[in-house]
This record gives structure tokens, sequence and C-alpha cells, in this order.
């Protein structure tokens, strides 16, 4: 059987295997002693070997010789070799077949021209030929010359013989033109031909076609592939990182004990101030990360004490909102938003009753309005919008899927294109782990948070008599969000409604008669549950 052994095995002389008459993994019918061959053998310098082969059978005789193009270099690696170019004189055929280059010939005389590509491969500091080859038939003799393009070919070695008992070469050599002849008698079947030839490096073109049966292709785990992984690992522990790190602090945004004074007071006056100026609705947004129907009821309670509605009960279960003053500049997009949605352009006036009508009040806009207004302020994350997670993680995807088929195609290593492929996949989740809300979001978070306590600290015995129903109005809205305005409203329920020489809540009709906040303090939960019912249709469009 045919076999090449070493890593430096660069060509195989293929014409000189059928030269020698060897038929590897072939069924060859038995030769006559007599037949001859004789072969005159050129390797080109595109790296081609080009051979004329002229076969003598005797009379009654026939002669028949297989090589395979498909060799076994070892149990993992095959040479592929082609053979074209075939021609044929005389009482022979050669055919190339099911991976099998087929010589026959009939008594007489047979010419064979064929050229065999793939035959050239690169050694360190040198191009080497080496073939080891059995003999399947008895041959009576073999004269062949090989040209190539160099002078300086040289012999490495050259055995024949009994496996394990091979002779060097009796006539081999190589002229000083650089051509090497060949002559041999009496060769047995079983007999072992072992040659190496050796030429300068870049004699020819290195063409040799050697493939890795045991490779599972360019998917393999190879050490660049492992290189890229390895980033991308440390990438993702980084990335998670991170993302604990910020989740962390999104979570303890507001903790501790820290209060923030709300009363700000100017000689005898005295006023409620929040944090930034933020407004109820955005405050009721960061505390919890998303849009709740009490944070849109907290905005109409904040309308009406800022004089835009005013709100009147009918009973115990509906309410009144008038028209006070239109919107303005004063007002943000969503506070626009909610005033609409109560009293779209044209309309004085409208009952709680009428809003309750299918179709009447319409959410979503109210929402995403207030969404954006804390997108526009810096203090939340708009997901609904590509952000540059997306552009970097999608420009990662493309760069790795293009990466993946351009090294499948060529180098191998194609599992470098998926590391980065999947780090694009990350960064484009990323976003969906991270807090909504920004570091300025967090900081402004704890300062709600802080203004509360401060609230639930706050005495009315603190504030002078004139200021305290508009400080109690300014600061209710912030303890709605909360769920606390029970405990605000109690904190001032013996509030002198007249004291600034207006009688009952500004803002709230219905209690004109009172002199506290008794009454009110029992009716205000029933409109604020009404309210929230108004606005819990729709979900929240960031969600």
């Amino acid at each position: 059987m045919l076999t090449f052994r070493g890593g430096a095995v660069g060509a195989l002389l293929l014409a000189t295997a059928g030269m020698l008459a060897t038929a590897p993994v072939a069924h060859t019918e038995p030769a006559p002693s007599g037949v001859t061959i004789t072969a005159d053998l050129k390797l080109s310098r595109e790296g081609v070997l080009e051979v004329v082969e002229r076969v003598a059978v005797p009379q009654d005789r026939t002669f028949r010789m297989s090589l395979p193009l498909r060799l076994r270099v070892s149990d993992d690696v095959e040479r592929v070799f082609q053979v074209t170019d075939v021609d044929t004189e005389g009482a022979g055929t050669a055919t190339v077949a099911d991976d099998q280059f087929t010589i026959e010939a009939r008594p007489g005389e047979s010419t064979f021209e064929y050229s065999v590509r793939n035959t050239v491969s690169d050694a360190p500091g040198t191009q080497v030929f080496r073939w080891l080859g059995v003999l399947s038939t008895d041959i009576a003799s073999i004269s062949a010359s090989l040209i190539s393009p160099s002078f300086e070919m040289g012999i490495v070695d050259c055995r024949l013989g009994p496996p394990g008992n091979a002779r060097p070469c009796a006539d081999v050599k190589i002229e000083t033109d650089g051509v090497l002849f060949l002559e041999q008698t009496d060769l047995h079947k079983g007999d072992v031909i072992d040659l190496t030839l050796q030429l300068p490096p870049g004699t020819v073109p290195s063409n040799a076609d050697v493939r890795d049966s045991g490779d599972a292709g360019p998917f393999t785990v190879t050490t660049p592939a492992l290189v890229a992984f390895g980033v991308l690992l440390l990438a993702l522990a980084g990335v998670i990182a991170f993302v604990l790190r910020a989740r962390r602090r999104d979570v303890a945004a507001g903790g501790g004990s820290d209060a923030i004074d709300p009363l700000l007071r100017e000689g005898d006056r005295v006023q409620f101030i929040s944090p930034d100026g933020v407004l109820p609705g955005e405050a009721g947004l960061l505390l919890d990360g998303h849009v709740d129907p009490v944070d849109i009821a907290a905005t109409v309670v904040d309308l009406a004490v800022r004089r835009y509605v005013r709100i009147t009960p009918l009973g115990d279960t509906d309410w009144r909102i008038n028209r006070v003053n239109a919107p303005d500049d004063q007002l943000r997009d969503y506070e626009k938003a909610v005033y609409r949605a109560l009293l779209p352009d044209g309309a004085d006036a409208v009952t709680v009753t009428d809003l309750r009508k299918p179709g009447r009040i319409q959410s979503g806009p109210v929402r995403t309005a207030l969404l954006a207004d804390a997108v526009a302020r810096g203090s939340f994350t708009d997901r609904r919008r590509p952000g540059l997670a997306v552009w970097l993680g999608g420009a990662l995807v493309v760069a790795g899927i293009a990466a993946t088929v351009a090294l499948a195609l060529t180098s191998g290593h194609a599992l470098v294109g998926v590391a980065i492929a999947l780090a694009g996949v990350a960064t484009l989740l990323l976003p969906k782990y991270l807090p909504v809300r920004t570091a300025r979001g967090v900081e402004l978070t704890g300062q709600i948070r802080a203004l509360q306590r401060g609230l639930e600290a706050t005495r009315r015995e603190q504030i002078p008599p004139l200021d305290q129903e508009t400080v109690f109005s300014r600061a209710l809205p912030f303890m709605v969000i909360g769920g606390r305005a029970d405990n605000w409203i109690r904190a001032f329920r013996d509030l002198d409604l007249s004291a600034d020489s207006q009688a009952g809540l500004y803002w709230f009709g219905g209690f004109e008669r009172d002199r506290n906040l008794q009454r009110f303090a029992g009716h205000f939960p029933f409109f604020i549950t009404a309210l929230e019912g108004l606005f819990a249709t729709a979900g929240d469009p960031h969600r």
C-alpha cells in the first residue's frame, strides 16, 4: 500500500509511481516478467509534473495499473492529487475516475502522456519530494529521467528491497546539468521503493493539497479562537460587574435616613420647595422607574393647586373639573397632555363620570409625554430608541458575521468571528439589564426620598398661619405619589382654611364653610382613587 511519512513530505512523484508499476490500494492483474517501462518526466516551472511513459507488454499478456489520487499520509492527514491532460497512443487506455488513475495496456507498446498536479510542497529551507511505495507486480526493467527547473536537485535517499531490508538503489544519479537518471532491473512484487529528492526553496510554486480529515473544519477550536473567546469572557465579566454595580446603586437610591427640609424661609414667610424644581409626576416616575396612574393623579392635583383647574365635588362619587387658566409655557409637555386629556380644546368643564366613558381618556399620550420629559431632562433612559449600545452591538454582530464567513472561506479560525458576533449580541442586550434611571436620575431620586422624609417630619405649627394652606397644597401631590397623603392631611387637619381671607381650599370646592380639613380628609382619598381608575387603562409604554 502506498503511504507517505514525515512533516516534510512535499511532492509525490506520481509518474514515477506509474513508472515503477506500483499499484497502491489497487487491484492489478499480474504483469508479465518481461514488462518494461521507459519514462521521461519534467517538473515545470509552474510545479506541474509532465510525464511521457512508454510501456512494452509481451504477447499473450496484459498490463493494468491503478494509482489512487487521494493518498493517506497518516490517520488524519491525506494528500489529494490531480491527473490532467491525459493522452494515449498504441494498445493502451488511461482513465481518471473515482479518485483513481488507471492505465491498461495490451500486448505491444503503448505511450501515455499526462500531467500530475498538487505534487509540490515546502519544507524548512527546501522543497522535498518523498515517495514511498510497494510494488504490486514484477517489473523486468525501468529506465527513467527527471528534469527540474533547478540544476541543484539533490537525492537525499533512495532505497529498494523487501520491507525492513531495503538496500540503496544501485543505478540512480544526477548529472551536472541537474537531470536525474534511474535504471533498475528485476523488481519484484512486494519490494519497497523509498525515494526522497530535494530542490532549492522556491524552485516551483508550492501547490500540495494536504487535508486533515480529523479537522472539524473552519470552526475548529484553535489558538486564535481561544484568545478571542478569552477576551470575550473578560469583557463579559467586566460588563456584568458594571451592571451589578449600576443596579446596586439604583436600588440604594434614596436609602438612608437623610432628610431635606421642604420649607424655604424668607423673613416671616415660608414656602414649599422641591429639589431641582422636580414636579410630582416626574418624581413618581423616578421613585419606581415607570409611569403609574397615581403619578398622573398627582399631576392633576398639582394642576389644580397651581390654578390651572379647579375641582368641585358633585357628591361622594363624582367631581367636576373646571378650566381656570389655559395651558401656557409654565407647563411641561406631559402636564399639557394631562390637561388636554381632561379638558380638550373648547371644553371648559367636565365631570369624572363623563371621563369614565369608554375612549374618553387617552392615557397613552400622557405616559409617553411623561417618559419623554424625564429623558429630555437627563434623569431617565429611553429604551424605545436605539442608543449607543444598539448601534455598537449591531455593528459588532455584522462584523462578526462577516468575519465568520471570511475566515471560514480562507484561513479558518471562524470561531473568532463567532466571538465577535456574540460580543455584539451581549452589547445589544446590555440596556435591558441596566437601570432605567441615569446617574442624575439616581441622585434626584435620593433627593425626592429625602424630601418625603422631610415632609413626614414637618408640623403645621412650624409654618406661619398665612402660609399654611399654600404649603399644605403645594406639598400634597408629593405625598400622593408616596401613598402618604392621609398622613399629610392628618398633620394639617386643624388648618384654619380662612386664615388667608378666603373660605375653604382655593383649588378644591365644597368645603368653603369648614373651619378645618376634617371632612376633606375623609373625601379626598375617594377623588384620588377615581383619578387613578381613569388613567389605569393603558400600560406603561416604557415597559
